[in-house]
């Protein structure tokens, strides 16, 4: 079996930098979140007047629309994967701490045993 030796300072600061980095993404699903909307309605129409309910919509707000809409599951699954794996990777580690703290404790406990002496003729086998 390979033995694992993880740094746990390494996978916070990978974390962080990462958590960082998905902040950002998620500020930027957010701005568009606002100004895809405006920016359809600022692209404005073919024609000239318009009537009816609503702002005026035009070919690149429909374009905008449609690239929108497909997009959106795509960064929701980022996010969301984005966020398991952050997740998985802390718990790992949490996980990888305490079974080093488990055997850090077995092998103490092992070391403080008082030790078993046993002398050739001695009709006490396993005396202390």
């Amino acid at each position: 079996m390979t033995a694992w030796d993880i740094s746990v300072s390494g996978v916070q600061g990978v974390l962080d930098r990462t958590a960082t980095a998905a902040e950002g993404l998620s500020d930027a699903g957010k701005a568009l979140d606002k100004t895809l909307p405006s920016a359809a309605t600022s692209a404005g129409t073919i024609s000239g007047t318009y009537c009816g309910a609503g702002p005026p919509s035009g070919p690149v707000a429909g374009a905008l629309a449609e690239f929108f809409n497909a997009k959106q599951r795509d960064l929701l699954y980022i996010a969301k994967r984005t966020t398991k794996s952050l997740n998985g990777a802390a718990e790992a580690t949490r996980e990888y701490v305490k079974g080093d703290l488990t055997m850090a404790a077995d092998t103490q406990r092992k070391t403080i045993q008082e030790p078993t002496i046993d002398l050739p003729g001695d009709t006490k086998k396993g005396a202390k």
